[in-house]
């Protein structure tokens, strides 16, 4: 056997491998002068100031050492996490600024979500104390209709007619009826992305108008006046659309209700007959026309002015 597990030959004193010292305190190799190639100079087993890198082992089998203290501070250290992202990183001006944005936004919210159950939920001592306040707050942006989950859902179909008046070179006629809600239905069909025109517009303005009026078609307070304006200009932006011929004085609406048949395996009797409801004919005015109340906004700023 040529050698033992002490790294100790037989009939020698020396060890074969040198021995493994601990590297030198930082302080004594911070402390150290330049290098003068005094052997006495350097501690036994340090790796030399000239390589920047030792191998894991050398070419004569010594184990390398860790760097110094003062070596491993003259590296660049890796750069830290930067600060944190979002409000943190915002100087503290802005951070208030943010706080504040976002509470008022969080605070808008709860009251919209707050409003919204009051206006969905029965009839309660809030709903009754401050019922006002939640239809203004709702109407007619925010109007929830959950008629399609109750009990008893919407069982007709209901479809706006429009015919008109009008005064051309031969004279007066009065035009066909024509659906508005077929318009709005040839719109949609086949459309993977209809408009919300399409869709609600018609059917939500004359849902406005049967709510505030009676049986006889008279308004029920400044809502209905309203209602009226408002079908009217819908009614005249979308004859617009068509040429009869001369310029449209008087329109007639009405509702063609229809009821929902019964499905073929039920005994149910249900008359699919429609009824109408007619309304009175109105007199086209210069606000009824597209772009009408800009124009009467100008003209009366005109006024002003002179």
């Amino acid at each position: 056997m040529d050698a033992d597990h002490g790294g100790r030959a037989a009939g020698e004193r020396e060890p074969v491998w040198p021995k493994v010292t601990a590297p030198p305190p930082a302080g004594l190799q911070a402390s150290r002068g330049p290098d003068t190639g005094d052997p006495s100079t350097h501690i036994p087993g340090a790796r030399p100031e000239s390589s920047p890198e030792a191998d894991p082992a050398g070419d004569d089998g010594t184990a390398a050492f860790p760097r110094s203290a003062s070596e491993a501070q003259g590296q660049s250290a890796p750069a830290g996490p930067g600060p944190g992202g979002g409000i943190a990183a915002l100087s503290l001006p802005y951070q208030v600024v943010a706080a504040l944005a976002l509470s008022v936004i969080a605070l808008l919210a709860c009251g919209h979500l707050a409003m919204v159950f009051l206006h969905v939920a029965p009839a309660n001592t809030l709903t009754k104390q401050h019922g006002e306040a939640v239809d203004d707050w709702i109407y007619p942006e925010f109007e929830q209709n959950w008629k399609l989950f109750a009990p008893n859902p919407l069982q007709q179909n209901i479809a706006v007619h429009v015919r008109a008046e009008v005064a051309g070179a031969d004279g007066r006629h009065t035009t066909r009826w024509m659906s508005l809600s077929h318009e709005d239905g040839k719109a949609i069909r086949g459309n993977l992305l209809p408009s919300h025109v399409h869709q609600n517009e018609l059917r939500r303005a004359w849902d406005f108008y049967t709510g505030s009026h009676d049986d006889e078609n008279r308004p029920n307070g400044l809502r209905g006046e309203l209602s009226e304006r408002y079908i009217r200009r819908i009614v005249m932006l979308r004859l617009s659309e068509h040429d009869y011929g001369g310029t449209v004085e008087r329109v007639q609406i009405r509702s063609a209700v229809t009821a929902v048949g019964a499905p073929a395996w039920s005994d149910e009797k249900v008359n699919t007959q429609a009824t109408y409801r007619m309304l009175p004919w109105w007199t086209v005015t210069p606000a009824d026309l597209p772009g009408g109340p800009e124009r009467e906004r100008t003209s009366a700023g005109a006024e002003v002015a002179e």
